[in-house]
């Protein structure tokens, strides 16, 4: 059973999978009028699952279950997974690329390969008090707090070359 995004519980459950490219406008249509498909669908275990989704920046898929109505189960989520994968299939994209870092560059999302983000660092591209993503986040009312964090406060800090002492 589908919701809007804006009335389902912050304590949903959520998954976010992050575009290797920003969405064109017709592709943001194209993703929404399959997940709306998907999520009216959405089952666990024969329930019906209250669900919803968003497509935020253009750049990221969130799909929501709220399971104060009913969990989503192992194989439901497998659903889910597939659903994107189709969609990453069908618009030529990698939605599970999990080498890519998304941060904020005032209003536009760049994106860095881990392995480039010591050097990106250095060039000043990014620092600790740069917005990154924190794709980890699992419940919904987390996108306000733990989404879009300084770097320094994610796992990304360990990226920062480590200050040269004096001799």
């Amino acid at each position: 059973m589908y919701v809007p995004f804006d009335s389902i519980s912050p304590s949903s459950r959520i998954w976010v999978y992050q575009s290797s490219r920003k969405f064109t406008p017709e592709e943001s249509e194209m993703i929404a009028a399959h997940l709306d498909s998907f999520t009216r669908g959405w089952a666990a275990h024969g329930q019906g699952l209250k669900t919803s989704f968003l497509i935020p920046h253009d750049h990221f898929i969130i799909l929501a279950a709220d399971e104060s109505h009913y969990g989503a189960s192992g194989c439901s989520i497998d659903s889910s997974v597939r659903a994107i994968k189709e969609i990453g299939q069908q618009l030529g994209l990698d939605l599970f690329d999990r080498n890519l870092v998304a941060f904020k560059d005032g209003n536009a999302i760049k994106l860095v390969r881990l392995q480039d983000l010591k050097q990106k660092y250095m060039e000043g591209i990014w620092s600790e008090a740069t917005p990154t993503f924190n794709n980890l986040v699992s419940e919904k009312g987390q996108l306000e707090t733990s989404w879009v964090v300084p770097a320094g406060n994610t796992w990304l800090k360990r990226y920062v070359p480590a200050p040269k002492v004096a001799s």
